[in-house]
């Protein structure tokens, strides 16, 4: 019997201490979290944070959003206003800054398109529908030079992916498109006219906001704040590898269906530039500036009954809230 108890020992000297946390998540398999989470997994984060990452991979963000109100997901990662309108409507989700990309108008090389007021009488390509932010903030500041877009310019809205086929066959004069689309774009010569970061300051927004985070419900959260933090750590181990590895994007490459180095190039340094830097406080003094812009040009159709801010829609680690 006394190999029984040897190994018995050998056993609960292996075993952790604790089973690992387990955080359910629900994200696109093509999409930038989907990225962040295969590096947590490569090198061990999870592990050491002492989580049990389960996650599902979803068609669309509106499946993500699904899951995540169905209780059939912990954390997502969705747009603030989405988050803003449902606690409007009485909902106690959160929101934690995961990335500041969103996009940019692109033209041509050899387009004679070179400032914004080019647009009028051009065939814009918008990615995203009439609600997309950074059409938005474009209409709104060409309104203030005069020009609406609407009426001064011929507008295509429809998916991403295939108004960025139409940009590259040239069937419209310029692209408004998310980043990671427009990489393929700039891969292959096409130049940024202006590019989100540039539309919100011309705007009045002095940075670049994060208008996309973590999402979790509010009574998840403070049940398991030091789940969550130990979460939130492992993601920003993550991004801390992505932003300074070239190695690490080589190695991700077959996954982030990159045609060549150049457009790899494109998606590393547009996805480093995204990388949320600032407190919470300052992102919280421009999101204001954000939706007080959007609240008047956007209405009812994309804020539904937000009207303003509210800053208990940010998550603060360590204080349960």
């Amino acid at each position: 019997m006394r190999w029984l108890f040897l190994l018995a020992l050998a056993w609960m000297a292996s075993a952790p201490s604790h089973a690992a946390d387990r955080i359910r998540i629900a994200a696109q398999k093509t999409g930038t979290l989907a990225w962040e989470l295969d590096v947590v997994r490569t090198h061990g984060l999870d592990r050491k944070a002492g989580l049990q990452l389960e996650t599902v991979f979803l068609a669309s963000p509106e499946a993500q959003k699904i899951a995540l109100k169905a209780g059939n997901a912990d954390i997502v990662v969705a747009d603030i206003t989405w988050v803003a309108r449902e606690r409007a409507l009485g909902g106690t989700l959160k929101f934690y800054p995961f990335s500041t990309a969103l996009g940019s108008v692109l033209v041509p090389q050899n387009s004679a398109i070179r400032t914004l007021a080019d647009l009028r009488g051009r065939k814009l390509a918008i990615g995203g529908g009439p609600l997309d932010k950074s059409w938005i903030f474009l209409r709104a500041h060409l309104l203030r030079e005069g020009i609406d877009l609407t009426k001064d310019a011929t507008l295509v809205f429809g998916a991403p992916a295939l108004l960025s086929e139409k940009a590259r066959q040239g069937e419209v004069d310029a692209i408004l498109n998310y980043w990671n689309f427009n990489a393929a774009l700039e891969s292959r010569g096409f130049r940024i006219l202006a590019s989100a970061a540039e539309l919100q300051r011309l705007a009045g927004v002095e940075k670049p906001v994060a208008t996309l985070g973590y999402v979790f419900e509010g009574e998840w959260a403070e049940k398991n704040a030091d789940t969550l933090k130990r979460f939130l750590v492992a993601m920003r181990e993550a991004k801390e590898i992505l932003g300074a590895s070239d190695a690490e994007w080589k190695r991700l490459a077959p996954t982030l269906r990159a045609e060549n180095d150049a457009m790899l190039d494109v998606m590393r340094r547009r996805y480093r530039e995204g990388i949320p830097s600032r407190s919470i406080s300052d992102e919280i003094a421009d999101t204001r500036k954000l939706f007080d812009v959007l609240v008047a040009s956007g209405g009812k159709s994309l804020m539904g009954n937000v009207r303003a801010l509210d800053a208990a829609i940010y998550y603060t680690p360590g204080s349960g809230s």
